[in-house]
């Protein structure tokens, strides 16, 4: 599936990066980034690890680079679009001299269909995608059928993606795309106590939002 400009799952927002950000870009790219170029294996961008995860859309990289600390067994894959963010994780993985997390700059679906082979990841994490609330922008929705058809591929077999938001109504929709696919099996879970409590989410809560986490693993 090519994603149109037009038809993005997420916001190009028009904030600027900060100096601080905008100098972790440039001089840590080198380091923690990976280029897009031709078929990437998860074992030679991390020798010696086994387990790899892919988190798509990692925020300002927050819970991220957290999650990361937590579990420095597996190897992670940041994917984000926007370059204050991507700034700002490029920093945490420094600071906290991460080995096991790297950052990926482009559209998830993108990377997975053109850069990674079929059965390269353990799991996928997807927390707070962009809601899209107004009905004319739902096609935006990363969690469409085309998407799940997508990491059913990319996923080992027993994989699993791991999906948190603050809308309800989100929350519903991403439930019955996942229920009309044979592919994979789950549904709601209590919160995780290894995923971190962002200040986004925390903002959000603090809002009266209600935070449902998700998961489902792969089928067949």
């Amino acid at each position: 599936m090519i994603i149109r400009p037009d038809n993005r799952s997420y916001k190009l927002r028009g904030a600027r990066a900060t100096l601080a950000q905008s100098t972790a870009f440039e001089k840590l790219w080198p380091k923690f980034g990976v280029p897009m170029e031709g078929t990437i294996e998860n074992t030679s961008l991390f020798p010696g690890f086994t387990h790899f995860v892919m988190e798509i859309g990692t925020g300002m990289g927050e819970g991220t680079a957290l999650i990361a600390q937590s579990f420095p067994e597996t190897a992670f894959i940041g994917v984000e679009v926007h370059q204050p963010g991507i700034g700002s994780l490029l920093w945490r993985i420094e600071a906290a001299g991460l080995e096991n997390l790297k950052i990926m700059e482009e559209d998830a679906h993108i990377i997975l269909r053109d850069h990674f082979r079929d059965q390269s990841f353990d799991a996928f994490h997807l927390y707070f995608p962009d809601p899209w609330p107004k009905k004319r922008h739902w096609k935006r929705r990363i969690v469409q059928t085309e998407f799940l058809d997508l990491i059913h591929r990319k996923l080992k077999p027993g994989g699993y993606i791991h999906i948190a938001t603050d809308w309800v109504e989100y929350a519903q929709w991403i439930k019955n795309v996942f229920s009309h696919s044979k592919k994979f099996s789950g549904g709601e879970i209590p919160r995780p106590q290894w995923r971190p409590l962002t200040k986004f989410e925390g903002k959000g809560v603090k809002k009266g939002h209600i935070v449902t986490d998700l998961k489902y693993f792969k089928e067949g």
